[in-house]
């Protein structure tokens, strides 16, 4: 069952028929670690039997807008935060190739090595994907492993008329994918995928002579367990193999082309209205959309240090009521220079467009005297 549906992610990737090894992980930070222990190990196999001492001072390299587990794995396998280094984003939260260029020329004068980039296939919080193509051409030139964190933004590859956004992850070495996010999978659902055969179980393989025998009576290669840092694990794959047998791949495009129609929706509303404010004034590239509710008293204070200092409280008082009188949780968070503001995530498949009404509704109701 895992080998079959491993098989079919590795395909829906784009890798080849002879490409493709992969487990599933306790979740998308779980499968990052993977990602960038995969990517030292290619590097420095003796690593594994020698340990940091045979290492030259490796970084590696991530958006600005990347995930936090990037640096959490950077920290538990002792790289150090300090050698993950932030790549500028435009404004849209894409990583700018030339930036990443010109950090990767930077961190080899400084004498330290490069060894990996951690592209980004849907941001946590705007909902970005990194250009792929233009990363991959980086890695490329630089012979450095590429990572793509598509674990929010990867069940996009089942949908017909937005899979482009991830063009390129076909010529990633590793892949975080999470159905438990996108396609609805309870939690946990998380996958790692790694192009090349062979390598999770030459780096993590300890040969257990209590679990792993290999004169067993069945064929072995069932015996995944070696390829992991875990010893027992959880049957996270039945699920996935359940509902994609009941949904098909197109229910899962189905549901997932609901959710894109329904943040261009919400989008379309909020852009009308005099009171909310995009954080991003384009079409929603994802399902995130990012705003702020301005107050009535907050509009008439001119733009600056002081209305910031005000609207910056304005999403969590919103948000403390919601949760008091039970009616919507939505989150929020600063970026940046841009102080605390709304994000909605659409991955419900339960959501209507009556739901965002009310939303919007409520969020003016125990927003306007604020």
């Amino acid at each position: 069952m895992e080998t079959i549906l491993l098989k079919k992610m590795y395909e829906i990737i784009g890798w080849g028929e002879t490409e493709g090894d992969g487990l599933f992980s306790p979740g998308g930070s779980i499968s990052n670690l993977y990602g960038i222990l995969i990517a030292r190990y290619k590097q420095y196999p003796e690593i594994k039997r020698k340990g940091m001492t045979v290492l030259p001072g490796i970084v590696l390299f991530v958006s600005e807008q990347g995930h936090y587990s990037v640096k959490k794995a950077a920290a538990i396998l002792g790289i150090g935060t300090d050698n993950v280094i932030e790549v500028k984003c435009d404004e849209r939260g894409k990583m700018i190739p030339a930036e990443l260029e010109k950090n990767i020329l930077q961190a080899k004068r400084k004498g330290q090595t490069p060894f990996c980039v951690t592209a980004t296939a849907g941001s946590t919080v705007l909902g970005a994907f990194d250009p792929l193509q233009d990363i991959a051409d980086i890695c490329e030139r630089h012979n450095l492993w590429m990572h793509v964190d598509a674990a929010w933004g990867g069940g996009l590859l089942l949908s017909r008329n937005h899979s482009y956004k991830l063009s390129g992850i076909e010529r990633a070495n590793s892949v975080t994918w999470n159905p438990h996010k996108l396609m609805g999978v309870p939690l946990q659902c998380s996958a790692i995928l790694i192009r090349e055969k062979g390598l999770l179980e030459a780096c993590n393989q300890m040969q257990a002579g209590y679990l792993f025998q290999p004169d067993k009576l069945y064929n072995v290669d069932f015996d995944t367990g070696d390829k992991t840092i875990q010893c027992g694990r959880h049957v996270d794959i039945f699920k996935l193999w359940l509902m994609w047998k009941a949904k098909g791949t197109s229910g899962f495009e189905a549901q997932i082309n609901r959710y894109m129609e329904l943040a261009k929706y919400f989008y379309n509303v909020l852009k009308k209205k005099d009171n909310f404010k995009l954080v991003l004034d384009a079409e929603p590239e994802f399902t995130n959309v990012c705003f702020w509710y301005f107050p009535p008293r907050l509009k008439h204070i001119p733009k600056g240090f002081e209305r910031d200092q005000e609207l910056q409280k304005i999403a969590p008082k919103i948000k403390a009521q919601m949760l008091e009188e039970g009616t919507a949780m939505i989150s929020y968070q600063p970026c940046g220079d841009k102080v605390n503001f709304f994000r909605m995530v659409f991955s419900n498949p339960a959501t209507r467009q009556t739901d965002v009404d009310y939303l919007i509704d409520e969020i003016e109701r125990l927003g306007k005297d604020l």
